[in-house]
């Protein structure tokens, strides 16, 4: 039996409307999402996509199982840290997964110099220059910070990619113990 037309209308309404959630859009000022080279620029907790570029996706299970075949492996959280007159401000309590090297800030779209070389250095050191030691990036659930990260990671050259694309809140929810975190100091 055919549907009325203000039935199809209304479905049309319906379907562009949930068509435009879907379609990236840009923020007050017209600031993109993503730069001109990929990275993720605004919105940062928001829906993340399955799966990042150049990167193995883990789940909490995935992860045990890496962290238990490989012991090289490396844990690096990039959650934010609010970074005022030259230092790290502690806003709030922050944990992470034990053993993990929190790289503050490493996860935004666009670094400055400075920033990009503390990111840098502290993988050269955490790998101990193997550039194919695995590294697992993390920041939340719905987190844009890790994934940029990983694209960063990967533009140094580093190839054993790790994605935990819920990090700590899917750690957290699983019972597993997590640790209280100071960011890695930024010399300035």
């Amino acid at each position: 039996m055919p549907r009325p037309a203000s039935a199809l209308n209304g479905c049309l309404a319906a379907c562009l409307f949930s068509l435009t959630l879907a379609l990236p859009t840009a923020q007050a000022g017209d600031t993109p999402l993503f730069s001109a080279d990929g990275y993720r620029l605004t919105q940062y907790r928001s829906p993340t996509p399955p799966s990042a570029e150049h990167a193995t996706t883990l789940d909490t299970p995935a992860l045990q199982a890496l962290l238990k075949r490989e012991p090289q492996t490396r844990l690096v959280d990039v959650y934010r840290r609010t970074w005022l007159n030259g230092q790290f401000v502690e806003d709030e309590k922050h944990r992470n997964l034990p053993g993990s090297l929190w790289l503050a800030n490493t996860g935004n779209g666009a670094l400055e110099p400075r920033w990009q070389a503390y990111f840098a250095d502290n993988l050269q050191r955490l790998t101990a220059g193997d550039a194919r030691r695995p590294l697992v990036f993390y920041c939340r659930s719905d987190c844009w910070l890790s994934w940029n990260a990983i694209r960063r990671a990967h533009a140094l050259g580093y190839a054993s990619l790790y994605w935990y694309r819920d990090g700590i809140d899917a750690w957290e929810q699983a019972g597993l113990p997590l640790q209280d975190a100071q960011p890695q100091p930024l010399q300035p």
